[in-house]
């Protein structure tokens, strides 16, 4: 009798622990437990901006420094984002930021743009904007509830448009528009179930002779269309329970491209800050 009550309690014990293994319900991080997140972010980006286009730009002369000239300041831009979550590994994102700058300012120097010149001296004006839409997929073929590693494809749309204007001169015009896919990678980790980290890096260099063709089969007829672009965010994430967060992050983008008598050189980095719900 004796040595049957310790055997007893011995296999109930047993039956116990294989029972609460067996129905543990799944503890997902605050982050990872939504099927839409929506986030309005704010950018605060430090500029850079060279952009020529005409004869100059297709002999590949120095392109124009416009915040330099122009004295351009840092702005703060509204970014909106979205992820749609289909199953635990997939998820649909799509991202919008419009950056736009209109500085006046009196030239130091003769800057030829485009067919036009406007020499040192005089007043005039630069009218920039990039358009940057981001339509993505992300898998992630790691997804634990502290952690994810996965693979992300994009396709971007770019529109640049920069125009130079001075009384007495005129004005003139560039618009560039260019679709260019990117692949990278994400790493999320969660040192506590309600905080993340996120490095996130995306990227192409498109050779010229697929960049045309994929112009010319989206919305144009380019001769010469050579693009690369870069993507690194880098963020953490403060969730309030399952459906309210914030976040703040750095993050740097650059474009290059070269698309018939246009080129650019554009690069924003900085720090952002931002609002999250989740559904």
């Amino acid at each position: 009798m004796r040595t049957r009550l310790p055997a007893v309690a011995l296999l109930c014990l047993l039956l116990s622990a294989r029972a609460e293994a067996q129905f543990k319900v799944a503890d997902p991080a605050s982050g990872e437990n939504f099927h839409v997140e929506l986030g309005l972010m704010f950018w605060q980006p430090t500029p850079e901006l060279l952009i020529q286009t005409g004869a100059l730009a297709a002999l590949g002369e120095t392109e124009v420094d416009f915040v330099q000239e122009f004295a351009i300041e840092k702005k703060r831009f509204r970014e909106f984002r979205g992820v749609l979550r289909a199953g635990r590994k997939h998820k649909l994102r799509v991202s919008h930021v419009l950056m736009a700058y209109n500085e006046t300012a009196t030239l130091q120097r003769t800057i030829t743009f485009g067919g036009r010149t406007f020499p040192v001296s005089v007043p005039a004006t630069a009218d920039l904007e990039w358009n940057l839409w981001r339509f993505g997929y992300e898998w992630d073929f790691v997804a634990t509830d502290r952690g994810v590693v996965g693979f992300i494809t994009e396709l971007r749309h770019n529109r640049v448009s920069a125009a130079l204007e001075a009384t007495g001169i005129g004005s003139e015009l560039t618009e560039a528009t260019a679709f260019v896919p990117t692949i990278g990678a994400i790493l999320r980790v969660y040192p506590h179930k309600h905080f993340s980290l996120t490095a996130e890096f995306t990227g192409f260099k498109m050779p010229g002779f697929i960049g045309s063709k994929l112009s010319d089969s989206l919305d144009g007829d380019a001769d010469d269309f050579e693009a690369k672009t870069y993507d690194l965010d880098l963020y953490g994430t403060v969730s309030f329970g399952r459906y309210v967060g914030v976040q703040a992050g750095y993050r740097s983008v650059t474009a290059d491209y070269v698309i018939d008598d246009d080129a650019g050189n554009l690069k924003m980095k900085g720090m952002y800050f931002g609002g999250l719900v989740r559904f």
